[in-house]
């Protein structure tokens, strides 16, 4: 099928997904994950592709989040936090095994990408972390939850809580990556990884990849985490609204009188 914010591709029984919008760093729109998970219902169900590929365009960015320049225009709105959940019970649940390839800046909803998936591996001048503090867009239950899994609850509080920037070797030494190489080599390298995961038995990936969702499912209860705990309307309107102004305006967000003053 056609899409326009994405190029999904099969070759060799690799299915790519390469979100295309290199302008905005890759960063997605509604449109843009609602093509994502078309894009993995497509792969999964698809018996010739042993396994998935996501990625971005060019060597810049991998995905750089939530295109937060919509909220200014009035197109995400109060459900803008449900709308741009990324779609990682797509990725969790897709039988074939999948592969981050981590082509730049993997930021917000662009970590989540690369930390649900099965596998990340990056280009050594790739950089990760969360922007949503930064810019007061709250987000909650699963996709807050499962990076805990991987790399415990001290280094999740660190990631989200305070929205620092990390390298591509430091993410790797975290665990949330599993290969680091040149940008030049990033092709073969993922390239190696399909080609060793192609050569096993598939029935036998689909069994341990449910395996490991099994973990997870306790995790699936906190969907609604973000509407109990989020926040009176007002916010829209006043942290949130600071957080995406400062952002598009290049200058820090000032929060400081948002808080009580006693």
């Amino acid at each position: 099928m056609d899409f326009e914010d994405i190029v999904y591709t099969t070759e060799n029984h690799v299915a790519t997904i390469r979100i295309n919008r290199p302008e905005k760093l890759n960063a997605v729109s509604v449109q843009s994950l609602q093509e994502i998970e078309t894009a993995f219902d497509m792969a999964g169900k698809d018996p010739s592709v042993g396994v998935v590929v996501l990625t971005g365009t060019g060597e810049k960015s991998f995905c750089a989040g939530a295109d937060v320049s919509m909220q200014r225009d009035g197109k995400m709105g109060r459900t803008g936090a449900a709308a741009y959940s990324p779609p990682y019970m797509q990725i969790v649940r897709c039988p074939k095994p999948v592969i981050a390839r981590v082509n730049g800046f993997a930021i917000g909803g662009g970590n989540h990408f690369a930390y649900f998936c099965d596998f990340t591996i990056a280009a050594d001048h790739a950089v990760f972390g969360q922007s949503e503090p930064r810019v007061a867009y709250p987000a909650g239950g699963p996709v807050v939850g499962y990076v805990a899994r991987i790399v415990g609850h001290k280094r999740a509080r660190e990631l989200w809580m305070l929205g620092r920037r990390y390298s591509a070797q430091q993410m790797f030494e975290w665990g949330l990556v599993n290969a680091v190489v040149p940008m030049n080599e990033l092709d073969a390298e993922v390239s190696k990884w399909c080609d060793e995961l192609l050569s096993v038995s598939p029935t036998c990936l689909k069994i341990y990849k449910a395996s490991f969702i099994e973990e997870f499912q306790d995790l699936l209860g906190q969907a609604d985490f973000l509407r109990r705990w989020l926040v009176p309307a007002e916010f829209w309107e006043t942290e949130q609204r600071e957080g995406t102004s400062a952002f598009l305006e290049k200058r820090k967000a000032d929060y400081s009188r948002f808080r009580s003053k006693q």
